[in-house]
């Protein structure tokens, strides 16, 4: 993970937590009612992949119980973790590229609905992604990956020499030399391992992204319906397809990249392809960057522009992130994929108390209240819903009343405490866990591990029934609140 030259760790603030009754009359814990989209309160967890799906996509067990620890807490709303739109591997994440996946995801509703009993709206995030290698070795690439082309031939002056030769004259290079003779996407390649581009339209399938995804997300988003979800959320943000045609960096020149119109293009046509597949009660939002965080990157000023857009174009929601990119990833180890919150963007979507002399602590909720504000300047009540570094009910009830958002996210706190929000509504506020905000889990999900909290997975581990991590040494879900009795 990224650190600044002269790293600043900060302390965890001091919270207080409020009475049962002050609960009951704060904004944070009151309900929402805007168009489609009605909740019972205006917390919400955003998405979390926990590495806990099979490897083709389907909903297991330990799926289930991860999504009905989060409803125990009965948040207003619970966003279910990136979900692939196409049916392509994809690891242990879900999918709903294909009807088969909708029992489970079915099943996955149930047992949140139940949990919270029924409090809790539930939403799946839909995502796609394009494809990234692993990193090559230095001589798997040259012998294996390159493609040689006559620019190599010219560029090395060895006009007649065979495929073979070219590979290994240039597996002799320095890696000086070879920033003169390999192109920027062949030395990413090397470096960091092949990874494809919204901008690589004269790969087939790249350039036809336009005229298939749409379709992708409809299908998915119906799906989803059929499940049983009360909404869909798509994912706009971070370092995947969507948000790369977003981002500033999209040169396509088929009218799907260039100015702020034409990188919103996709993204529009989607959502009006999956509003005119699901029922008219049905909740469509969408979550993206308020900036990239990357040179040449989408500004606050791009993310103004789409958001007064998406409002226009009818959006339930708006859910904001920042950062997350490939473009600033740290270089992975020979044999390992680059993941994209390594780098600053990264640190920006998920900071820690060591970083810069801001710190961590409702990072994105000033570029927040200037998108919400342009959208109530255009006309439009479009929800908006913040995160990142969100600790206290104090923090939130500011936020709010502040009006830099209408409802307030926590992710990696929720993940500390999946009960707080109920805790904080009983005035059990002195019993929260509180996230020490170090990223422990966000190593794991880095490591393709299965997500825990450090502050509870090592907890009565012999606790009868308990399911342990695929290596035996962590608790899988979070130890049950001992409720008081006027609390069950």
């Amino acid at each position: 993970m990224w650190r600044p030259v002269q790293p600043v760790k900060h302390p965890l603030p001091p919270v207080r937590w409020p009475t049962a009754h002050e609960a009951e009359r704060a904004y944070w814990f009151s309900p929402l009612n805007s168009g489609r989209l009605c909740l019972a309160d205006r917390t919400w967890v955003p998405a979390m992949v926990p590495w806990r799906a099979t490897e083709e996509g389907f909903v297991t067990e330990e799926v289930l119980d991860w999504y009905e620890r989060f409803a125990d807490g009965e948040p207003g709303a619970l966003v279910v973790e990136a979900t692939g739109v196409r049916d392509v591997p994809s690891g242990p994440l879900l999918r709903a590229g294909d009807d088969r996946f909708v029992p489970g995801l079915q099943r996955l509703v149930e047992r949140v609905k139940t949990a919270s009993g029924g409090r809790t709206s539930v939403f799946l995030q839909l995502i796609d992604f394009l494809a990234i290698k692993r990193r090559p070795s230095r001589d798997a690439y040259f012998a294996r990956y390159l493609q040689v082309t006559d620019r190599h031939r010219r560029a090395i002056g060895a006009d007649g020499a065979t495929d073979q030769q070219i590979r290994e004259r240039l597996a002799a290079l320095t890696d000086e030399a070879l920033e003169a003779v390999l192109s920027e996407r062949e030395l990413e390649a090397l470096h960091f391992g092949l990874r494809e581009h919204v901008t690589d339209t004269e790969v087939a399938h790249i350039r036809d992204l336009p005229r298939t995804l749409p379709e992708a997300f409809a299908a998915a988003a119906q799906r989803a319906e059929q499940a049983g979800f009360d909404g869909v959320e798509l994912h706009y943000a971070h370092a995947y397809t969507m948000a790369s045609f977003l981002s500033a960096r999209n040169t396509r020149a088929d009218g799907y990249g260039g100015d702020q119109e034409q990188r919103l293009r996709l993204p529009l046509e989607v959502f009006q392809r999956v509003r005119g597949r699901v029922s008219p009660t049905f909740v469509v939002g969408c979550r993206f960057l308020t900036e990239e965080v990357i040179p040449g990157g989408s500004t606050l000023e791009d993310a103004i522009f789409f958001a007064v857009e998406f409002a226009r174009a009818g959006l339930d929601f708006l859910s904001l992130s920042r950062g997350g990119k490939f473009e600033d990833a740290a270089q992975p180890r020979v044999g390992a994929a680059a993941y994209p919150y390594t780098g600053r963007s990264g640190w920006e979507c998920m900071p820690t108390v060591t970083g810069d002399a801001r710190g961590p602590f409702g990072r994105n909720v000033d570029n927040a209240a200037a998108v919400r504000r342009a959208v109530r300047a255009a006309g439009f009540s479009t929800p908006v819903v913040v995160a990142g570094g969100i600790y206290s009910f104090e923090q939130a009830e500011e936020i709010l009343r502040s009006g830099a958002a209408d409802i307030v996210g926590a992710a990696r706190q929720t993940l500390a405490d999946q009960d707080w929000f109920r805790k904080m509504r009983l005035g059990l506020g002195h019993t929260i866990r509180r996230c020490s905000f170090t990223n422990y889990c966000e190593a794991l999900d880095q490591a393709h591990r299965q997500v825990t909290c450090k502050l509870w997975d090592r907890l009565d581990l012999d606790e009868p029934g308990v399911r342990l991590s695929s290596d035996g040494r962590r608790r899988l879900g979070a130890p049950r609140a001992a409720w008081p009795v006027s609390a069950t």
